[in-house]
């Protein structure tokens, strides 16, 4: 019988080898089935037919951009800016499409997700620290969306359903839901497809009353001066999927390889240009709704409307304090009933999507780091809750950029594909702007807090969290080229790595 191809790694930075080296284990993906890529040999430098079959990861992705976290942090930069920060989300969209092409080159080339990358690559000590803050991150994450499809289900209930009967519904629905992966790949990818085209139309429904409106372009790529932390959909574009790997690509052929990363990065752009329109949405509405009003303003509407909400407003002059679930009622004021209902729908879609893929990644991010395999599947207060988890993920943001571009630019993992200076460059450039705004983002918080107790706790947690961090650092630098930073050390680890090889296409 034919025997696999096999490549054998050699590497001299020993700080990036673990310990043991699993020997002729072989590449793993999650997907029984590959989804086959059409030949076209009448198109050599682009096909449809071949983007249609890559299209569908980067969709999954662009949902993280998408969840109620990230589409209340659009309302609060309108409420607090108007349309001043959009140069912030444009910004934030094209650095996070850089980010999330290094993620799906390295599942393309290795045939491997971020992290059981990290489990081969990384000792079992920071192994575990790392899987430990991921995991961090993603409950944060999901505990958001979760709460955004709770507050969705209270809107449209009028009320009925309490925020924690919300919660168990959106529980146990998400299960459901994933069980169309049972049905295949494609149709599980047409119904993320689907909940992203509802937010688009229900999100894009509420800008059409806007558009009399003569100041909406006033200002609108200022620099202002209120500072927004900088949270899109990072920690789940470099987060472990394994949806490039879904695709059959013969890992040893580099035509291939290189076909799949093209591919994958035009359908990322398109994925992310959506998912950046759909944003553009929420911020436009909310920076007309919201923008310099306060309590009394929108209290008076609401009134005026004869809506059940009105008492959610005092009668004051102090600024209006936002989030989703208010957000829904004042356009219902605004607006009529109707929008509030949408805008409702809209957000319902939004963390009912991402609490499907937060699912789909915590499992990923567990099988690849424990080096485990699963089968599939057979509102008060919460703006201070939402604060908090955007905290606690920006500390994680470190633990999913740095691996990354550690990875994509060693040659012993990505041979030929490896990141050129450009990349790296670039990469530990915006990784180093990423992390320093949301570490600015974190400090102010903590500073808010005005806790001695809270102040000496953080300390003490920095202390031990920037020692995790310059290790992680310090690994990347050495991946980067800075050798000298190696201290000398030279233990050389061959492992042989078996790659996938589609099968040959019949003749005609």
């Amino acid at each position: 019988p034919p025997q696999t191809p096999k490549h054998t790694i050699s590497s001299s930075r020993s700080p990036l080898q673990p310990p043991e080296a699993e020997e002729g284990e072989p590449f793993s993906t999650y997907f029984d089935s590959k989804i086959p890529i059409p030949e076209d040999e009448t198109h050599s430098c682009f096909s449809f037919r071949k983007l249609w079959a890559f299209t569908g990861p980067g969709f999954l992705m662009s949902i993280a951009y998408l969840d109620p976290g990230n589409i209340e942090s659009d309302l609060q930069s309108g409420a607090v800016a108007g349309f001043k920060l959009l140069w912030v989300l444009l910004l934030a969209t094209i650095i996070g499409l850089l980010l999330q092409r290094l993620a799906a080159r390295l599942g393309v080339v290795t045939g491997l997700h971020l992290a059981e990358v990290c489990h081969r690559q990384y000792r079992k000590v920071p192994r575990i620290i790392l899987w430990l803050m991921v995991e961090l991150a993603i409950i944060g994450s999901d505990m958001q969306e979760v709460i955004g499809s709770a507050i969705a289900i209270n809107l449209l209930s009028v009320g009925r359903i309490p925020l924690w009967g919300g919660v168990l519904i959106t529980i146990a629905d998400t299960f459901v839901f994933l069980f169309l992966d049972k049905y295949g790949l494609r149709k599980l990818e047409a119904f993320f497809g689907l909940l992203i085209t509802i937010m688009a139309l229900t999100f894009g429904y509420e800008v059409p009353p806007l558009w009399s409106t003569p100041n909406l372009p006033a200002g609108m790529f200022e620099i202002s001066d209120c500072v927004q932390p900088v949270r899109p959909g990072w920690r789940r574009a470099t987060c472990p999927c394994p949806c490039p790997q879904s695709r059959q690509v013969n890992r040893a052929d580099k035509r291939e390889v290189r076909e799949a990363n093209k591919y994958f990065f035009i359908e990322s752009c398109i994925a992310l240009f959506v998912s950046f329109i759909i944003n553009i949405f929420v911020v436009t509405v909310f920076a007309e709704a919201f923008f310099d009003k306060t309590n009394a303003n929108v209290s008076q509407v609401c009134a005026n409307s004869s809506s059940p909400h009105s008492a959610l407003f005092p009668n004051n002059s102090d600024a209006l304090e936002v989030d989703i679930y208010k957000g829904g009622v004042v356009l219902g004021c605004y607006f009529g009933p109707a929008a509030l209902y949408i805008w409702a729908i809209g957000i319902l879609a939004a963390g009912q999507s991402s609490t499907m893929t937060g699912t789909y990644w915590g499992q990923f991010v567990m099988e690849g780091f424990l080096n485990l395999r699963w089968s599939r599947f057979d509102v008060e207060h919460l703006t201070g809750m939402n604060d908090f988890l955007n905290v606690l993920m920006s500390l994680q943001l470190p633990f999913a950029l740095i691996p990354v571009l550690t990875f994509t630019s060693q040659r012993s993992v990505m041979h030929d594909f490896a990141n050129g200076l450009f990349w790296r460059v670039a990469g530990g450039l915006l990784i180093l702007l990423i992390c320093s705004i949301n570490m600015y983002s974190v400090v102010a918080y903590v500073m808010a807090l005005h806790s001695l107790a809270l102040y000496i706790g953080a300390a003490l947690l920095s202390v031990i969290y920037l020692a995790f961090v310059a290790y992680l650092s310090w690994l990347c630098l050495v991946a980067l080229g800075a050798s000298f930073l190696a201290c000398g050390s030279t233990v050389s680890v061959t492992r042989t790595l078996h790659l996938e090889q589609s099968p040959s296409h019949p003749p005609k």
